[in-house]
């Protein structure tokens, strides 16, 4: 056998040598940090939400999850990264019911909120509260809404943006009462509740993960929640559904999406590492203590989720149509 036929058949073994190991480098995910994206303001109920899993479903995963902060025009410049971004896991997103109202609030919406996304599964479905400003005189939320309708329209709400969680609870509440109210947008909803506090307008709908530590330590006042049934961290509070508006029903539903495409073995070990994480005692406790829950297993997948926005879009397209309301 002459010298350069050695050579190459030597090279041609040392290549099939290695072949399994560069396959197997390059199915190993994750094999560099990850960046999860969150579309509003650093310290505000959905960053909370999205650090807490973050940590978990780092330690599963074996790598660093860095949370990054992609705010303005309703989360929609944060998701559009996402759905433009490569298909390889390593960046995801965490975001809430204001993605099903996108469609509805955007004429030119860059991307499809329900097919250009891989959906990993639901988070949590958190409550809601009325709050309003330590000054604020009315004693309950019969009081607080005899006082609003007296305003005739100057009453002054806050929001973390047009087509936010707190947005659209406040658009659910004038519907319902058949006012209106003055509304004051910001940045996300850690910039409102600084507002809030320092007394600049009245009152807020927000998410219990936003305000119970808040009404605990007196920097605001709490009067009702959205939801259908009491939230155990926050006792005192009635439900606005037996309180004073019969049939009130709000919650903001967090999940978690990545760019359309994912290989299967990605999707299963992010699927995975999001269940384990919404069972960690830390997660639950954490949540538990800002008044809200881990959804249901079932409900953590990426069929559910999808069937889920589906129905949300089909759900919020008609209230904001109605309302009149645009985020362009």
């Amino acid at each position: 056998m002459n010298f350069f036929r050695r050579v190459m058949l030597a090279g041609a073994f040392a290549l099939t040598a290695a072949a399994p190991q560069a396959v197997s480098a390059q199915s190993a995910y994750p094999a560099k940090p990850i960046t999860l994206v969150v579309p509003a303001a650093a310290g505000g109920p959905t960053d909370t939400v999205a650090r807490l899993l973050a940590e978990s479903m780092g330690r599963t995963l074996g790598q660093t999850i860095i949370v990054e902060n992609v705010g303005g025009a309703g989360g929609t410049i944060g998701m559009a990264r996402v759905s433009k971004s490569a298909p390889d896991g390593y960046l995801i997103a965490v975001w809430h019911v204001a993605q099903a109202t996108a469609p509805a609030l955007y004429d030119n919406l860059r991307y499809d909120v329900v097919n250009d996304f891989d959906h990993i599964g639901r988070i949590t479905d958190v409550p809601m509260t009325v709050v309003s400003k330590t000054g604020m005189a009315a004693k309950d939320i019969k009081e607080l809404l005899a006082w609003i309708k007296a305003q005739n329209g100057k009453t002054t709400y806050g929001h973390a943006g047009v087509g936010s969680a707190s947005h659209l609870c406040a658009l659910n509440l004038m519907s319902a009462l058949d006012l209106k109210m003055e509304g004051v947008g910001y940045r996300g909803t850690g910039p409102a509740m600084n507002d809030l506090i320092g007394g600049q307008f009245d009152v807020m709908c927000d998410q219990t993960t936003n305000t119970t530590n808040q009404i605990k330590d007196g920097k605001i006042k709490g009067y009702a929640v959205t939801t259908k049934f009491k939230v155990s961290s926050l006792p005192e509070l009635p439900t606005l559904d037996s309180s004073a508006i019969p049939g009130f029903d709000v919650s903001a539903w967090h999940a978690m999406w990545a760019p359309k495409g994912l290989p299967k073995e990605v999707s299963d070990k992010l699927v995975s590492a999001l269940q384990v994480a919404l069972k960690d005692p830390k997660v639950v406790d954490r949540f538990a203590s800002l008044g809200t829950e881990p959804v249901a297993p079932a409900l953590a997948t990426p069929d559910a989720l999808k069937t889920h926005l589906a129905a949300e879009v089909q759900k919020w397209g008609p209230v904001i149509k109605a309302a009149g309301v645009k985020g362009n």
